[in-house]
C-alpha cells in the first residue's frame, strides 16, 4: 500500500496513529476500535458476565424509563433526540419505545463513527419504531452534534450513554462537556451515563474478562492498522493488559510488546522493546460528587441523578 493511497483513503487515521506511536508513551486513539469486526467484538463484550456497565444502564432504561421520559419531555414539545456514540442502539431502545408509545413528538438522530453499526441501527429502528423519523450521522461526536444541532427551531436532548464520557481523561472530559454546552441553547438537555467508583476487582474484571474477548477487541486495532494503513504488526507479538487505580478512578488498557521488534508503515517505522506498552483506552470512573463538580465547571445545572439498584452506574440529566 502506497502512502498516497493512505492519504486519500484515511489521512486523519494515519496521522493520528503516527503521532500516537511517536509519542514518549505510545498510544492509539480508542475511537478506531470500531470497524465491522470491532463492532461485533464490543457487542460480545457487552454480554459478558463481567461487563456490568451495559447491564446497569440497561436496568435504568428498562425500569426507570418513565422518569427519564418525564425529564426529557418536560414541556411536551417537539424535540430532536440526539445520541452521541449510539452504537447498536441497545442502550436507548426501551426509552425510544416508551416515547413512541406515549406519542411524544421527536426525531432520533444517532451519531457514530462506525457506518456499519449505523446501518444496523437504522434497520432495527425502521422495523420496530415505524412512523418515527431517524437521521443517522456518521462522524465523531462534536462534528456530528454540530450537524444535528443545525436545526435551531427544535429543542435538543443529547444522549451520551454507555459511560463513553469515561473515554476521556477528567480534564479532557471537562473540555468536551464545555464544547457540547456551547452547541446547545436554553431549554436543551444533556443526559450522560457515568460508571461509578466501586470495588476495584469488579472494575478490573470488566476490562480483562476470562474469555479473552477484550483482548481480541484491543488486538483488532492492530489488525485494522495492518489492513487500512499498510502496517506490519504481528498480533502474536502483543498481549492485552488492564490496570485500575481506585484513587484516581482511571481504568486503562494497553497492548504490551512480547519481544523487541520493528513495525513498518509505508512512510516510517517504529521500534518496540519487549515489555513496552501502547496505551489504547481509558475508562474513567467517577464518584457522585465528582459528577456534580463536572456539571458545574462545564456550565450545566444538574437536574436529576438516576442510579441502578446496585448504585454502580448513574444517568444524570443536565440543563443549561
Amino acid at each position: 500500500m502506497m502512502a498516497s493511497q493512505i492519504d486519500s483513503m484515511n489521512e486523519t487515521f494515519y496521522q493520528e496513529v503516527k503521532a500516537g506511536l511517536q509519542s514518549r508513551q505510545k498510544k492509539l486513539p480508542s475511537k478506531y476500535f470500531y470497524d465491522a469486526t470491532g463492532d461485533q467484538l464490543f457487542q460480545q463484550i457487552m454480554d459478558l458476565p463481567e461487563y456490568y456497565p451495559s447491564r446497569c444502564e440497561r436496568e435504568i432504561f428498562l425500569h426507570q424509563t418513565a422518569a427519564l421520559a418525564q425529564a426529557i419531555q418536560a414541556d411536551q414539545g417537539n424535540f430532536d433526540l440526539i445520541e452521541l456514540g449510539a452504537g447498536d442502539g441497545s442502550k436507548t431502545f426501551h426509552l425510544l419505545q416508551f416515547l413512541c408509545r406515549q406519542k411524544y413528538a421527536f426525531s432520533y438522530l444517532p451519531i457514530d463513527i462506525s457506518g456499519n453499526i449505523l446501518n444496523e441501527l437504522e434497520g432495527v429502528f425502521k422495523q420496530h419504531l415505524k412512523g418515527y423519523t431517524i437521521h443517522t450521522i456518521q462522524g465523531e461526536y462534536l462534528n456530528g452534534l454540530k450537524k444535528a444541532a443545525s436545526n435551531a427551531d427544535k429543542r435538543k436532548v443529547v444522549l451520551f450513554l454507555g459511560a463513553n464520557i469515561g473515554n476521556f481523561e477528567p480534564a479532557d472530559a471537562l473540555v468536551f462537556c464545555r464544547q457540547v454546552r456551547r452547541l446547545l441553547a436554553p431549554g436543551d438537555l444533556f443526559l450522560v451515563g457515568f460508571d461509578l467508583k466501586k470495588h476495584p476487582a469488579v472494575i478490573k474484571a470488566a476490562y480483562d474478562d476470562q474469555q479473552g474477548i477484550t483482548r481480541l477487541f484491543n488486538l483488532n486495532l492492530l489488525n485494522r492498522m495492518n489492513a487500512d494503513l499498510g502496517a506490519g504488526f504481528s498480533l502474536d507479538q502483543f498481549d492485552h493488559y488492564c490496570s485500575y487505580d481506585p484513587i484516581t478512578g482511571a481504568c486503562k488498557s494497553y497492548l504490551v510488546a512480547l519481544a523487541d521488534q520493528e513495525v513498518s508503515f509505508p512512510t516510517y517505522k517504529i521500534k518496540l522493546q519487549a515489555g513496552e506498552s501502547i496505551w489504547t483506552e481509558i475508562s474513567q470512573k467517577y464518584s457522585l460528587q465528582e459528577i456534580t463538580v463536572l456539571a458545574e465547571y462545564a456550565g450545566f445545572k444538574q437536574l436529576q441523578v438516576i442510579t441502578d439498584s446496585k448504585g454502580w452506574f448513574a444517568n444524570v440529566i443536565w440543563s443549561i
